[in-house]
């Protein structure tokens, strides 16, 4: 049984709107996306993930997409502004967001920073100011709705299975100073072990593991589908091959082992808050 079509957004980004235009020409043309893609020379699922914003289109598409359907030069000049898109944003960060909001479940590793979906409003303005120093006020207060908007995803009536392994060195770095830090540290002893949650600390004691050195996020779409998003301190990658993203879910299940449980981290974590100058 196939899936039913995923709604479009055109007005969110210009992939999204080469993609609307995509499906609203092809239908308009009586044309499936068997029919398409032999028009094409492109795969029928490559061009499905286009339609649906989910995939960049490739630089020579857009001309044949003209040609097929008579529409001189519109997808040309889609695709210009598209690929634009993605010189801007190349750790891909823009559609880990999109996809973010499909996911069922996720898996996060953090060796630094207390994940965007957890941060507490002064934790996350700590971190906008530090990254940006010269930023107005006005650009901040910005940057923390946008994050605490996002933090939505977690209040919905169907939010995701969300578990993370925090590495010890998030725990320790009072970012923001002590009381922006306890105030962080007793939101993340608040989500240790719910109905849809689950916070473990990695300590110090158990030395190299196979995610140092960045971040790592698993989600499970809404499709089934998996993907990996990796991050360090400058940017991002998004990983979608079965075999990639078998890798780091092994890597992630094997922390998860050495990760001490939740009810040892909750007590980790109220250690290190009672330890913070009052």
């Amino acid at each position: 049984m196939a899936r039913p079509a995923r709604k479009l957004t055109p007005d969110r980004s210009a992939r999204h709107l080469f993609g609307a235009d995509l499906r609203r020409h092809r239908e308009s043309a009586g044309m499936t996306l068997e029919k398409l893609a032999k028009a094409v020379r492109y795969s029928r699922s490559h061009l499905a993930r286009i339609e649906t914003a989910e995939h960049v289109p490739p630089p020579d598409l857009a001309t044949k997409l003209d040609k097929v359907f008579g529409t001189g030069k519109r997808f040309a000049r889609l695709y210009v502004i598209a690929r634009r898109e993605r010189e801007i944003h190349p750790s891909g960060y823009r559609r880990r967001m999109e996809l973010e909001t499909r996911a069922r479940v996720i898996d996060e590793y953090s060796g630094q920073l207390v994940p965007g979906l957890v941060q507490t409003e002064g934790y996350a303005r700590a971190l906008f100011r530090i990254s940006n120093p010269k930023a107005s006020p006005d650009v901040i207060d910005e940057k923390v709705s946008a994050r605490l908007n996002r933090q939505r995803l977690l209040q919905g009536e169907a939010p995701p299975d969300l578990s993370m392994i925090l590495d010890e060195a998030v725990i320790r770095r009072p970012v923001g100073g002590p009381a922006v830090m306890r105030a962080q540290l007793g939101r993340l002893i608040e989500l240790v072990d719910t109905g849809t949650n689950v916070v473990q600390v990695l300590p110090f004691a158990h030395g190299e593991h196979a995610l140092m050195g960045g971040g790592l996020t698993l989600m499970t779409l809404d499709d089934g589908s998996s993907i990996v998003y990796e991050e360090s301190a400058s940017s991002g990658t998004l990983l979608e091959a079965p075999a990639a993203v078998r890798v780091r879910e092994r890597a992630y299940s094997l922390l998860s082992a050495y990760a001490l449980s939740p009810t040892q981290s909750a007590a980790f974590l109220t250690q290190a808050m009672e330890a913070l100058p009052k």
